[in-house]
């Protein structure tokens, strides 16, 4: 097994508040990495190293899909003054996130190839609504064999760096959510499993893997409880009408395909049709120990690094 290294990213805060323009690098690489707000933009523009070769991105909540982010990916000659059009011609975007390098050595045909291999790996990931018109493969400018070997170590740094600053549309979905040829007890059998028990009969299971919280195809929901303005309700009305969840008989709502959750309390949420506390409400499937205390037993039998 390859051995996993731990990695430097150093997060400069440009102007020294936590809401100004922020500036990340990793040790020992020399791509620069800016992120900016709409009240930083200018900021953002303004940088002399913007004047260069790179990609860029805008992304924000999309306007037309709830709960879900558009993005727009792009590259240029001169970051800041793409940018700046793009920007101008799209209203949706919150953060903008401008890539460039230190030296300066980055061509054409280097920033169109990282453009087209980001907006594949978006798509593949299917995390964020694309407003790019066109997908352009990466084959449209044929860059030598090493040089493409460098910019696919260019993507694996930014693949590092991106969610450190708040973007995780690059990030592959979990196996229990993308191998979906694979039945459900086959791919996430190494997995321990979750479920809630309602005494209305709701029976619904799920898995953690890598951070989120995954509720498998076949759980049932609540719907229709009385409960007003709960915090999910967006969401999951959202589920709905993106099929996710369909009605099924006795007046539930079941899940056609595993979801992604950004927690147990949102999942719980939106399966008990009421606000919840996660931790609590989802036990390991077969026992009555909560998520919460089989997260403290596990905290407790996890060896301390040397």
């Amino acid at each position: 097994m390859a051995s996993v290294f731990g990695r430097t990213i150093q997060l400069f805060l440009v102007d020294g508040t936590p809401v100004g323009l922020r500036k990340a690098t990793i040790h020992g690489w020399t791509g620069l990495t800016f992120v900016a707000t709409d009240a930083t933009f200018a900021a953002l523009t303004a940088r002399p190293e913007l004047d260069r070769t790179g990609v860029y991105i805008l992304f924000g909540p999309d306007p037309v899909k709830d709960g879900a982010i558009r993005a727009y990916i792009g590259s240029a000659n001169s970051v800041a003054e793409r940018i700046k059009q793009s920007a101008a011609q799209r209203g949706f975007w919150q953060t903008a996130i401008a890539v460039t390098t230190s030296d300066d050595d980055l061509s054409k045909g280097h920033v169109e190839y990282l453009e087209a291999r980001l907006i594949q790996m978006a798509l593949a990931a299917k995390r964020a609504e694309l407003d790019n018109a066109t997908f352009p493969t990466e084959h449209r400018r044929r860059l030598p064999e090493a040089d493409q070997a460098n910019m696919e170590q260019f993507l694996l740094n930014l693949q590092i760096i991106l969610p450190v600053v708040g973007l995780d549309m690059l990030k592959p979905q979990p196996r229990a959510v993308a191998e979906l040829s694979t039945p459900a007890e086959q791919r996430t059998a190494q997995d321990i499993k979750f479920e809630i028990r309602h005494r209305s009969g709701v029976v619904a299971e799920a898995v953690e893997e890598d951070g989120e919280f995954i509720v498998l195809e076949g759980s049932r929901c609540l719907t229709d409880t009385g409960y007003v303005g709960t915090t999910y309700s967006v969401l999951k009305q959202s589920l709905i009408e993106e099929k996710f969840l369909t009605p099924v008989g006795d007046g539930f709502l079941a899940f056609v395909r595993p979801y992604s959750f950004s927690s147990p309390s949102a999942a719980a949420a939106v399966i008990l049709d009421r606000n919840s506390n996660g931790r609590t409400e989802w036990k390991v499937k077969g026992s009555k120990q909560t998520y919460a205390d089989w997260k403290i037993q596990q905290a407790v039998n996890t060896p301390i690094s040397q």
